[in-house]
């Protein structure tokens, strides 16, 4: 069977539930991992995702901020969330589908001064991926087992726009890079976007709202990630390459989130 897992940085369920509903029904994805959902599990917005065949919830909200949910065309089961957030921040839901653990991420953004001493944003930020790696890194390799969602880290050359430029702005700083690379060595992650579109072409999934055409601007980052574990491997590459992409187009629609979803299938 085919299994397509989306992951989107939506910026409030309930203000784009509409745009979740379109996107569901031209790309048809059997899980859908969101994250800063904006709301409060009572608050979410059930009755629309069981209309768009995607009835089998799971929920961590939060007032106001962050927030993460996944929603499934199939049953869900449980999954051990691992909660690598120091501050109890609602960061992290987990679910098992079709025999695949999914583990659905908002890492912190970390504000904007990269260094650990003068903003404790950005120490919370280095604190969840190493405590992130330490706990993956205790699993089983061959566990089939998808780490997902809003990483807020553009790890390459060519997920950034400038790397000369943005290589001192927080999201693409050494360290950060360093942080995401041992969480992809914790368990010899398989990056599934990055295998469908090879280096060295530019991938984003991210623009700002600043720009007026982010097109034109196209001053991009790869923040969105679907990180698949060895037990995958096969069912990554079943059609001798990996099915995965960004959906850019949805950043066009009207009052867009400034993320755009990415989907990958598995055959399993």
């Amino acid at each position: 069977m085919r299994l397509r897992l989306a992951t989107w940085n939506v910026n409030s369920v309930r203000l784009r539930a509409e745009q979740v509903a379109r996107f569901v029904d031209e790309q048809a994805p059997d899980v859908l991992c969101l994250q800063e959902i904006k709301c409060q599990e009572g608050e979410f917005p059930r009755q629309a995702f069981i209309d768009m065949g995607l009835p089998h919830l799971r929920i961590a909200g939060q007032k106001g901020w962050h927030g993460v949910a996944i929603a499934s065309r199939l049953p869900i089961e449980d999954a051990p969330t691992l909660n690598a957030c120091r501050e109890g921040h609602a960061r992290c839901v987990s679910a098992k589908v079709a025999g695949v653990e999914i583990q659905n991420f908002y890492i912190p953004a970390g504000g904007d001064v990269p260094d650990r001493a003068l903003n404790p944003k950005f120490d919370h930020k280095l604190d969840f991926y190493a405590t992130l790696a330490r706990e993956l890194a205790r699993r089983d390799r061959k566990d089939p087992l998808i780490v997902t969602g809003d990483l807020n880290v553009a790890p390459g050359e060519n997920d950034v726009w400038s790397h000369k430029q943005m290589s001192k702005i927080v999201s693409h700083t050494p360290i950060e890079l360093e942080a995401m690379a041992a969480l992809k060595a914790s368990l010899d992650f398989i990056d599934l976007p990055r295998e469908a579109t090879p280096e060295p072409e530019k991938l984003f999934s991210w623009w700002s709202y600043r720009a007026a055409d982010f097109r034109k601007s196209n001053r991009g980052l790869r923040l969105d990630h679907i990180l698949a574990s060895p037990g995958l491997r096969a069912a990554a590459f079943a059609t001798g390459k990996a099915e995965s992409r960004v959906h850019d187009t949805v950043r066009e629609w009207e009052r867009p989130s400034d993320h755009a979803p990415v989907t990958a299938d598995l055959l399993l």
